[in-house]
C-alpha cells in the first residue's frame, strides 16, 4: 500500500502509448478521417487529464502528508509531556518509544543535533511497522530521542480511492471526447465520401454528376474548406463536361460534313479509267470514308446515345455464322486465321455489335501482329489472339488512345480499332481485357454475359 499509486501509474502511460503508436504506425494511414480525428480528440484529452490528475494527485498528497506531519507533531508534543511528568513513555496506539530502533537515520541525526523535525516514510519498514507507510516525529530529551510513529494506512486508502477516482473520471472525459469527436467528424466524413464518390463517377464517364453543396459556385465559403473543394469539383466537371461535348460535337459535324463531299469524290473514282493512278484514288478514297464512318461512330459512343438489340444467342455458332460471313470480306478465313470453337453456351448480346467488335479485334491483330491469328471461343469468352510483338507498355497501362497505332509506319490503321471495339463492348455489357501472351503475341479477351 503506497501514498503515489497515480504518479506512478501515469508515469508508465508514456511509454505504453509510444509504444502502441509504435505497433499502430502502419494501420493509421489505413483509418478513416472520422477516426483519425476522435483518436487525436482523445488523445489530446488523454495528455491533458495526465496532466491535471498529476497536479490533482500532487496537491492533495501534499495536504495529507502536511496534516499528517502536523499530527504526529502535536502527538510528540503530548508524549513529551507525559514523559517530564512521569519519566515513563505512553504505550499507547501512537507508538512512541525512547531510542526506538526502528528510527529512520536521518530523523535521527536531526534529533541529535537539537532539532524537533518529522520524517515521512512513504514505503515503510518490514521490520518496525510491516511495511506501511508512516509518519515519525522526533525530538531530543537530554541524551535521548524521543520519536513517535504515526501509520498512515487511513490516508493511504483514501490517495488510493482518490486516484482511482481521478483514473475514473480520466477515463470517461476521453472516451466523451472520443465519441465527440466522432459525431462532429463524421458529417466532415460524409461530406468528403460524397466528394470522392462524385469525382469517381465522373472519372467513369458521368459527367453530370454533381456534389450539390447547398452554397452556390463563385460563394466565398470562408474558412469552410469542404464546401471549397466541393464547389471546385462541380465547377471542374461543370468545365470538363463542355469542352467534351464541344469536342464530341465538333468530331460529329467534321465527320458527318465529310460524308456528302466523300461521296461525291468515291463516285467520281468509280469513273475514272482502270489505271494504277485510279487504284491508288480508290483505295485512298475507300481509306478516307473508313475514317469517316468510324469518327461518326465514335462520336455516338461519346455522347451515349448508342442502344443495344440485345437477345439470347449461341455464341459459338453465332461466332461462327460471323467467319464465314466476314470470309468474302477479307477479314477472316482465307487470310490467316484459325476459327475454333471449346464449348457452346448461351449469351445475351447484339449480334451486330458483337461482330463489330471482332472485325475490328481481327482486323488489329492481322494489321499489328504476325500470323496466324487465332480466334477461339470457349464457354461466353472469345479470344482473338496473333503472334506478333504484343500490345505497346503504354496501352496495356493507359487503355487505347486514339490516333495511336502502335505501328511505326504511317498509313496502318487509324487508331480508332480497338476504341471503338472498347466503346461496343461497354454498350451490349461485354468486357474486353487486353494484354500479352507469355510466349508473344497480343491476346484480347471479349468476355460476354451468360444469358
Amino acid at each position: 500500500m503506497t501514498l503515489r499509486p497515480l504518479g506512478v501509474l501515469l508515469l508508465r502511460l508514456p511509454r505504453r502509448a509510444l509504444a502502441a503508436l509504435g505497433t499502430l504506425g502502419p494501420r493509421w494511414y489505413t483509418l478513416g478521417l472520422r477516426w483519425k480525428i476522435a483518436a487525436l480528440l482523445a488523445t489530446g484529452c488523454a495528455v491533458v487529464a495526465v496532466a491535471i490528475g498529476l497536479l490533482v494527485h500532487h496537491a492533495r498528497l501534499d495536504q495529507v502528508c502536511d496534516g499528517a506531519r502536523s499530527a504526529a507533531t502535536a502527538q510528540l508534543v503530548r508524549v513529551r509531556q507525559v514523559y517530564e511528568l512521569t519519566g515513563q513513555v505512553p504505550q499507547d496506539d501512537t507508538d512512541a518509544a525512547l531510542d526506538s530502533p526502528g528510527l529512520p537515520e536521518p530523523l535521527r541525526a536531526a534529533a541529535l543535533d537539537g532539532r524537533r523535525t518529522t520524517y515521512l516514510d512513504i514505503d515503510g519498514t518490514e521490520d518496525t511497522d510491516g511495511g506501511e507507510p508512516s509518519v515519525w516525529a522526533a525530538r531530543p530529551v537530554g541524551d535521548h530521542v524521543l520519536s513517535v510513529r504515526m501509520p498512515l494506512r487511513e490516508q493511504a486508502d483514501e490517495m488510493a480511492e482518490f486516484d482511482r477516482q481521478l483514473i475514473v473520471s480520466g477515463a470517461v472525459v476521453v472516451a466523451l471526447a472520443a465519441l465527440g469527436g466522432a459525431a462532429i467528424a463524421s458529417r466532415l466524413s460524409r461530406d468528403l465520401r460524397t466528394a470522392a464518390a462524385t469525382a469517381r463517377r465522373i472519372s467513369q464517364g458521368e459527367l453530370d454528376a454533381r456534389i450539390g453543396h447547398p452554397l452556390p459556385p463563385g460563394f466565398r465559403h470562408g474558412k469552410n474548406e469542404v464546401a471549397d473543394l466541393a464547389t471546385a469539383v462541380d465547377t471542374m466537371a461543370a468545365t470538363l463536361q463542355q469542352r467534351l461535348e464541344a469536342e464530341q460535337r465538333f468530331t460529329a459535324d467534321v465527320a458527318h460534313e465529310l460524308r456528302t463531299p466523300l461521296t461525291g469524290l468515291h463516285t467520281a473514282a468509280e469513273l475514272l479509267p482502270p489505271s494504277r493512278p485510279t487504284e491508288l484514288v480508290r483505295d485512298r478514297v475507300v481509306a478516307l470514308r473508313a475514317l469517316t464512318e468510324d469518327l461518326l461512330e465514335v462520336a455516338r459512343l461519346d455522347a451515349d446515345v448508342e442502344r443495344p438489340d440485345l437477345d439470347v444467342h449461341p455464341l459459338g455458332t453465332l461466332v461462327e455464322g460471323m467467319v464465314q460471313r466476314a470470309g468474302c470480306a477479307d477479314q477472316f478465313t482465307g487470310r490467316g486465321v484459325r476459327f475454333t470453337r471449346a464449348d457452346e453456351r448461351l449469351v445475351r448480346t447484339d449480334p451486330r455489335r458483337l461482330e463489330r467488335i471482332l472485325t475490328n479485334l481481327v482486323g488489329n491483330a492481322r494489321r499489328h501482329g504476325g500470323g496466324p491469328v487465332d480466334l477461339c471461343v470457349d464457354g461466353a469468352v472469345v479470344t482473338v489472339r496473333d503472334r506478333g510483338p504484343g500490345f505497346p507498355p503504354h496501352l496495356l497501362r493507359e487503355g487505347p488512345q486514339r490516333f495511336q497505332t502502335g505501328a511505326r509506319e504511317r498509313g496502318q490503321g487509324t487508331g480508332l480499332g480497338l476504341t471503338i471495339a472498347l466503346g461496343q463492348a461497354a454498350v451490349i455489357g461485354a468486357r474486353v481485357e487486353l494484354s500479352n501472351a507469355a510466349d508473344g503475341g497480343a491476346v484480347a479477351v471479349v468476355r460476354l454475359p451468360e444469358a
